[in-house]
């Protein structure tokens, strides 16, 4: 920022910054920030002199499952953390735990926690009498196989019906901690409920009167348990035999039993997730899938809640019950790119995918976005059709239509051209058409008439259809038939050209000077005297202009054919004076100097 000032004021501006030349709410703000900045400048420093411990009680489960979380017990970034010195004592710590959350000392047994192979987090076993005797930093290092940054414990606490905190039963290795979740078909609802201490040799039908309590169920009500085994990579409920002992069922502390109503025959059809396993299936696949036209490719049409699960067929029929389209088959999806931002170039075929969630991914990223078409006929029978969007420029009047042709896929150029007769105005009844292939406003490629169109690309490239003008198909022995394109200096780089609007070809004589193709060719482009006294014309070979003089033989630095030479070309340079139009994932998407009416 330039700032000028009277010399008059120089030295009451330019000069030293006092205390009480600053704002008082300035001056607080400040003081504030310094002494935060200080404040972690000193955590920083005194960081390996601390640890942090977190401890998860009841309460944190009873908060978070079915609402935060579905499976494990806690998110321990959401329980209350203590941040200790390494040296305090944990018997210590044991009384700011108390003064914390008001438990005292001898009613709070610590559990730790243990990742096990199947990547669940559960508590393993409480801390020793000899465990809790160490210091902080000692019981973190003995404890901490991983050699985490945090220590995490789970607090057992026995509460009366008073809710005040009761002395805790003593705990042997016949006693197994399981953890309870309560499942509601009706609500679609699991939440905790509670833990128990069970007998290894005991019978989950021994603890039955103790569940249906904590449910609130009838004493008669039947009850159905499951083991929550793991949900990485795919969900493990399996049915808990009530009349088989806990030991035989393979539970052990930490365990956790989903369990629920058990579902009368008559009632099994009016629930979406009639039991837990099903239910957990849905949770751990539910995905919520914005969808978007694909001729509106920036804004969400709609939302569905789906499965990851669902196959090819239930994603179309969600889509199409949603749309209101009688047939699924007539709906066609498009997968998103991450990294573009943008539709993929290619559709998905007809049961080309398995599940929903095949097409969400985009390499090893996961998308929430696929969009939609509505077909006037369906996929099955599009697919074994070709699609090309074709471009036709009319001989005489500046216009251009865009059409789309749709053929049987061992059909010919040949077969296009004639689909195009049959829809546009001709300058004459026999006038002979060609299919060329653009790409950045320059002509690569003329098609021949026989060429299967299976293979042609139209995704990148323009196809662009045209009248072969008369005078191209009288070539004299030495006449030349060259490509011819706008061009303008990069404004960066002047010594690059860039290329811009319609190229087109054109025929020149052997001895015919750049004066002489200069009246054709402002007679061609319609250009006004004006404009046309300021272009320049050169002779690109390479990206690099050569400019021609007026009485140069152009002739005579062009080759014979030039068909596939598209990178030698006579140059018109002009400003592009065309509105520019936002850039486009495809190619193909090119602004057109002439109006364009688009049918398909």
């Amino acid at each position: 920022m330039l700032v000028y000032i009277r010399e008059s004021d120089k030295d009451k501006i330019i000069c030293n910054v006092d205390e009480k030349d600053i704002a008082e709410h300035l001056r607080i703000r400040l003081e504030k920030d310094r002494e935060e900045k200080e404040r972690r400048k000193k955590e920083k420093a005194e960081a390996h002199l601390y640890t942090i411990i977190k401890v998860a009680r009841d309460d944190d489960l009873t908060a978070q499952i079915g609402k935060d979380i579905y499976f494990d017990l806690v998110d321990h970034d959401k329980v209350p953390s203590f941040r200790i010195q390494k040296q305090m004592p944990f018997t210590q710590f044991k009384e700011e735990v108390a003064k914390e959350l008001g438990i005292p000392t001898q009613f709070q047994r610590f559990w730790l926690w243990a990742k096990r192979q199947n990547h669940t987090y559960r508590p393993n076993r409480p801390l020793t009498p000899q465990e809790e005797a160490l210091t902080v930093g000692q019981l973190k290092e003995a404890a901490n196989k991983a050699h985490n940054a945090e220590l995490k414990l789970f607090l057992e606490v026995e509460l009366g019906l008073d809710l005040k905190p009761l002395t805790l039963p003593d705990k042997t290795r016949e006693d197994i901690l399981l953890f309870f979740k309560l499942y509601d078909p009706e609500k679609e609802q699991l939440r905790y409920v509670g833990r128990l201490f069970v007998k290894a040799s005991g019978r989950p039908q021994d603890i039955l009167p103790k569940l249906r309590k904590m449910a609130g169920f009838l004493q008669d009500d039947d009850v159905e348990l499951y083991e929550e085994i793991k949900f990485e990579p795919n969900v493990m409920c399996e049915y808990i035999d009530n009349r088989i002992i806990f030991r035989s069922c393979q539970l052990e502390d930490g365990d956790i039993v989903c369990f629920q109503k058990s579902p009368k025959p008559d009632t099994a059809d009016q629930f979406r997730y009639p039991d837990v396993p099903s239910f957990l299936v849905y949770i751990r696949n539910r995905q919520v899938v914005h969808f978007r036209s694909l001729e509106k490719p920036k804004e969400d049409d709609f939302c569905l809640e789906m499965s990851k699960i669902f196959t090819y067929d239930e994603v179309v029929e969600k889509v199409a019950q949603q749309l209101g389209v009688d047939d699924p088959s007539k709906i066609r999806l498009t997968s998103h790119n991450c990294y573009s931002q943008q539709p993929k170039p290619q559709p998905i075929k007809y049961r080309g995918v398995e599940r929903l969630l095949d097409m969400l991914i985009h390499y090893n990223q996961t998308s929430d976005i696929l969009y939609y078409e509505v077909l006037d006929i369906p996929l099955p029978e599009l697919q074994a059709l070709k699609t090309l969007k074709v471009t036709y420029h009319h001989a005489t009047k500046d216009e251009v239509s865009v059409h789309s042709i749709r053929l049987p896929k061992n059909s010919t150029v040949g077969d296009v051209l004639s689909d195009i007769k049959s829809k546009v105005d001709l300058s004459h009844p026999d006038a002979e058409l060609r299919l060329l292939e653009v790409f950045y406003h320059k002509i690569y490629k003329i098609f021949a008439p026989s060429e299967k169109i299976e293979n042609i690309n139209d995704q990148y490239w323009t196809l662009r259809a045209e009248e072969v003008p008369e005078e191209e198909k009288n070539l004299g022995p030495f006449d030349r038939l060259i490509h011819v394109y706008h061009f303008t200096k990069d404004t960066q780089n002047q010594t690059q050209v860039q290329n811009f609007g319609e190229p087109f070809f054109m025929v020149i004589r052997e001895d015919e000077t750049l004066s002489s193709i200069k009246e054709r060719l402002q007679k061609k482009l319609k250009v006004s005297d004006e404009d046309f006294s300021k272009w320049k014309f050169a002779y690109i070979s390479l990206g690099r202009p050569d400019y021609f003089e007026d009485s140069d033989t152009v002739a005579t630095r062009f080759q014979r054919n030039m068909y596939g030479a598209w990178e030698q070309y006579l140059g018109l340079e002009h400003p592009d004076t065309a509105p520019r139009k936002a850039h486009s994932a495809n190619q193909n998407r090119h602004s057109f100097e002439r109006p364009v009416k688009i049918y398909n």
